[in-house]
Parts: C-alpha cells; sequence; structure tokens
C-alpha cells in the first residue's frame, strides 16, 4: 500500500466528522484541492465513493460508514503514541478556548470553572456562546469551538462524550405560596396547581414526561424556552416549576422562591462534555476537556 499514507487516513476521518472538504482543509492546514486530491486517491484505494454531496455537507456511503470506526481507532492509537511530543502548559499558556453552555450551565457550571482557571491556567481566557444542540457538533466540527456540555444524550460518531454527573430535580415555588407549605409537596396537591415547563432542545424533558405519565399536562398553564426565566416567573404567583438541583439551589440564594421535594419519578438528566474525538484534539484541547472533567464532575465518595 505505498500510497495510502497516515494523512490519507487523517484526511478520511475528518471528513466523516466535518462533512466538510473545508473544515478539513482547515484542521489539517492545507488547501481544499489537497483534500479533494487525497479523496480521490481513497475513492481509487476503496473502489467506493465514501461521500456524496447532500444539503447538509457531505454524505457518507456505506462503506465510509464501516471504515470510520477501525480507521479512527487506528489514527487514536498513533497519536496517542506520539503525543508526548506535542505539549500544553496551562501555567504559561496565552490563549483563548471558546465554550458553548447553555443558559443552566452559564448560571451553576461557568461559576465554578471561573473560580478554578486563575489557579490552573492564569493566561486562559474562555469564550461562551449559547448552545445551539442542533448545530453544537458541526460548529465542533469546523472548529468554531472547542466543546459544549449539554444533557441531551447525543450518539453522533461525530463528536466525543465525556460524561460529568447526573443530576435530578425540585420543585420550585414563591417563598410565600398560598397552598404550598413546607419542604416536600403531595401528588394531590401537585395535580391542584398551576405549572410552568421549559419547552425546547435542552434535554431537559424528565419533567414533562412525568406530568405527562400523572395526566397533568393540562395543568401546564406556561411554555417558556429558557430555565433562566423561571424565577423571576415563580416568584410573583403561585406557579410551580420542576428545576435541575443545581440551578434551583442557584435561585433559592438569589430570588424569593423555595425548593420543594417532589412526589414525582423523574427520570435524572445526564449532563457530558462533548468535543472532537481524540485524535483530533489539539494538546490545549485535551487539557480544557481534563480540566473540566477535574472540576465539574462530582468526586467519589470514599469508602469508610
Amino acid at each position: 500500500m505505498p500510497d495510502f499514507d497516515l494523512n490519507l487516513v487523517r484526511t478520511f476521518v475528518l471528513l466523516f466528522e466535518t462533512r466538510s472538504v473545508t473544515a478539513t482543509a482547515e484542521s489539517m492546514h492545507v488547501t481544499q484541492p489537497t483534500i479533494s486530491y487525497s479523496l480521490q486517491k481513497l475513492r481509487r484505494r476503496f473502489d467506493d465513493e465514501l461521500f456524496r454531496r447532500a444539503r447538509g455537507g457531505l454524505e457518507p456511503t456505506t462503506t465510509a460508514r464501516e471504515l470510520y470506526e477501525p480507521l479512527r481507532e487506528a489514527l487514536a492509537s498513533i497519536d496517542s503514541a506520539v503525543s508526548g511530543t506535542l505539549s500544553f502548559d496551562p501555567a504559561t499558556a496565552h490563549t483563548t478556548f471558546t465554550l458553548c453552555l447553555s443558559d443552566l450551565g452559564e448560571l451553576s457550571l461557568l461559576p465554578l470553572l471561573m473560580a478554578a482557571l486563575p489557579t490552573r491556567a492564569p493566561g486562559v481566557t474562555l469564550s461562551v456562546r449559547p448552545l445551539d444542540v442542533v448545530n453544537a457538533a458541526d460548529q465542533l466540527g469546523r472548529g468554531e469551538i472547542d466543546a459544549f456540555i449539554a444533557s441531551p444524550l447525543l450518539s453522533s460518531q461525530r463528536v466525543a462524550r465525556i460524561p460529568l454527573f447526573s443530576e435530578g430535580y425540585v420543585g420550585m415555588v414563591a417563598d410565600n405560596h398560598p397552598r404550598l407549605r413546607g419542604g416536600h409537596v403531595r401528588l394531590a396537591d401537585l395535580a391542584a396547581e398551576r405549572h410552568i415547563a421549559v419547552f425546547g432542545p435542552t434535554g431537559h424533558d424528565g419533567p414533562r414526561k412525568a406530568l405527562a405519565a400523572h395526566g397533568l399536562l393540562d395543568r401546564v398553564a406556561l411554555e417558556v424556552t429558557r430555565f433562566a426565566a423561571l424565577p423571576y416567573l415563580v416568584q410573583r404567583g403561585d406557579l410551580v416549576a420542576m428545576v435541575p438541583r443545581n440551578a434551583a439551589e442557584v435561585f433559592a440564594g438569589t430570588h424569593r422562591v423555595r425548593l420543594v421535594e417532589l412526589p414525582l419519578d423523574i427520570e435524572p438528566a445526564q449532563v457530558s462534555v462533548y468535543t472532537r474525538h481524540a485524535h483530533a484534539r489539539s494538546p490545549g484541547q485535551r487539557w480544557l476537556v481534563e480540566f473540566m472533567h477535574e472540576v465539574l464532575a462530582p468526586r467519589p465518595c470514599s469508602a469508610d
């Protein structure tokens, strides 16, 4: 296989993940004609078109889908073997990483990252953009962002998922709610109240499913698109909101709201960091993912 070198493997893997000749060329620091020439060599080698042009970018063929995993794993092994020659020193680095976070991420997770950053990497700056779950994988592939945190479980082969934590839900009401008192609420009392729900591709569909399971969707009086609006809407009336616990605790410290334990079995949200696959990460991106995991993932409890 004298005409099949490592750059062809990298070209194929990046084309599969980015679905773009332009993004692949930018990632490899070469011209688009170079990538097109490499793709022609790949097509001749495997006697298959491999990628077809589609409305949303390049669409891999069946052969390309079968080749992706073994070639990606082989490339990752090679990159891991030589990664010792590449380094990123957070103590001296001066660079900016771009993250995508939801409104909940900005409220409850970003403060933790910023509190730890000055002592770990004083010259590193974070640039935060709103999370667009639908297009975040494409943004990663094009190199527009370095990572994003989301609760939907994305199964795309184009991104790597690093789990952070599982988060449950708690009820949130006005601190002077006219009927709900104490730290717990009964199902019958919950069914008699009006609810506010968050609607959209946030991944937090557990509360809606729980309400549906108990026939309470007709009790939803208001739907909004962002969790950040909830404390303002709750504290001045009698609406009930179901909020991820970490964010709810932040809200309780800054608004006139009270948290109550719920009588519903709500599926927890699975919060994860999504980034490029290991073979495609720069040394700085590898540090960033490790830093985020170390700061945000809970420590395992030690046995007595």
